[in-house]
């Protein structure tokens, strides 16, 4: 088979549900899809009984073949990868190292997504980080996988606005449907003979370290729109935070104004329609939905009608 039908023999490596778009998009394709590799099950829940990841989910259910390796450093998973015989490995948010020995294996290389517009974001965080830093773009790329940390040249890039109301979980979603239908072009483009690939500038590289728990903790002496943008970048997870009365008190969405706040930051100085307002070093962070420890979340308004809440100071022991 010749021209741009061609179908590609494929495997797939890739663990949440960030990298099931794309493995429905190929499974869904004219490529041969021949195995998924994804992460061992994990305990989860209040059992922390042993549970699949979402890729693994999907790829059952698709009665796809599944094999979930400690290590592909493991010579028995080195050879099942060479004994597949695949022309390229799509990897998409994994988890796991690729060894120089692996990413040699497919004929083609290990094609992965990555969810910035590289060299910018190289790293575990990249959606988080660029909320974080206030970026006006993400975007994602279809890179050939080498030994350095997201260093390989790029097929292809597709940037995406970020919004004002994008948390990491709604500009997650849109990259990671935008990356596989971006994928599956390259794909067909690769079996056709005609990709061309460039390598990364070397100006601009910045690195999306792994988000740590101690992140999480809100600052009030920060600027407001900085802390609502610590707020999206942390939603769903690990999710902003801060202390009420001793306890830990979550706050899952925020809007930030520049109005004066005229107190102490961490200070609430009301409760309106619109949510609880509390003075930051600089602007006013208004809470609209939180969560108690041990509760529901919920918004503001239902939150402040347990305790009167003016005048409280956020962040306190």
């Amino acid at each position: 088979m010749t021209g741009p039908d061609k179908a590609l023999r494929l495997a797939f490596a890739g663990t949440p549900q960030f990298a099931v778009p794309a493995l429905a998009a190929l499974a869904g394709s004219h490529h041969q899809l021949v195995a998924v590799f994804t992460q061992p099950d994990r305990a989860a829940g209040r059992g922390r009984s042993l549970a699949p990841g979402p890729v693994k989910q999907f790829a059952l259910s698709a009665k796809l073949p599944v094999h979930q390796p400690q290590s592909f450093r493991d010579p028995e998973t080195l050879e099942l990868l060479a004994t597949l015989r695949v022309d390229a490995l799509v990897v998409v948010a994994y988890g796991l190292i690729l060894p120089p020995p692996a990413l040699a294996i497919p004929r083609l290389g290990c094609l992965n997504i990555h969810a910035s517009l590289l060299p910018r974001w190289r790293g575990a965080a990249p959606i988080q980080r660029a909320i974080l830093a206030g970026d006006p773009h993400s975007g994602v790329t279809i890179m050939r996988m080498e030994a350095g940390l997201d260093t390989g040249p790029i097929l292809a890039t597709l940037p995406v606005p970020i919004r004002a109301d994008d948390t990491a979980l709604r500009l997650g979603e849109r990259l990671s449907v935008l990356g596989a239908t971006l994928l599956l072009d390259r794909l067909d483009a690769l079996a056709a003979g005609a990709v061309l690939s460039s390598p990364q500038p070397a100006e601009g590289v910045t690195y999306a370290a792994k988000i740590d728990k101690p992140e999480a903790l809100i600052d009030w002496r920060e600027d407001a729109p900085a802390i609502a943008r610590k707020v999206r970048a942390f939603n769903p997870r690990p999710v902003a935070e801060t202390r009420h009365r001793g306890a830990q008190l979550r706050i899952w969405e925020a809007t930030a104004s520049d109005a004066p706040a005229g107190a102490a930051p961490g200070t609430v100085m009301g409760v309106t329609a619109a949510g609880i307002d509390v003075a930051c070093g600089s602007g006013v962070l208004t809470v609209t939905r939180l969560q108690a420890p041990g509760r529901k979340v919920q918004d503001a308004q239902a939150f402040a009608q347990a305790a009167p809440l003016a005048g409280v100071l956020f962040g306190g022991a």
